[in-house]
């Protein structure tokens, strides 16, 4: 069955928050601490009602999310444009693109045609041992660091969505 996309409704938040665990239990081992991978239900009903949080089904189930914090919301990323965080793809799907599906419709159709922002930032850990290099084969660039006090430096990314503004 083809994926479908959509945002999240609050009824959502029990399976997005078993799937979010599952997803975020290898950054638990590393001793990072993202938000996300420490989520209970009221966080996730807060992202859900505060955030744009968006999910990838497949036979109407849940298989990956991701959220944008607004420039205009209650944490803003340090750019002025929507920042992209909670990005969770459930493992149970194995090696299959699903994520790399889901960021580039989130990329493509929500950011850059309907929102039409010039550019898209997000956050990761510096001591993730995978996640900059990752994101910097999808076309981010380092923008800048910050000490959040989460016990790792905050490296900003960018990328250029829209060249015409």
């Amino acid at each position: 069955m083809k994926a479908q996309y959509r945002l999240a409704v609050e009824r959502d938040a029990e399976q997005l928050l078993e799937l979010t665990l599952r997803a975020y239990e290898p950054i638990r081992k590393l001793g990072i601490r993202f938000a996300a991978a420490h989520a209970d239900l009221d966080l996730v009903l807060t992202n859900i009602r505060k955030n744009a949080c968006y999910v990838m089904e497949e036979d109407g189930r849940i298989i990956a999310t991701i959220s944008l914090r607004m420039p205009w919301g209650q944490q803003p990323g340090p750019y002025g444009v929507p920042h992209i965080w909670w990005f969770a793809v459930d493992p149970d799907t194995g090696q299959k693109g699903i994520g790399t599906k889901l960021l580039q419709w989130l990329e493509e159709t929500i950011l850059r045609d309907t929102l039409k922002v010039p550019f898209v930032s997000l956050g990761t850990a510096d001591k993730h041992p995978w996640l900059i290099e990752m994101y910097e084969r999808k076309g981010y660039v380092r923008a800048g660091e910050q000490d959040l006090g989460k016990g790792h430096m905050t490296i900003y990314m960018k990328k250029q969505l829209r060249n015409d503004l």
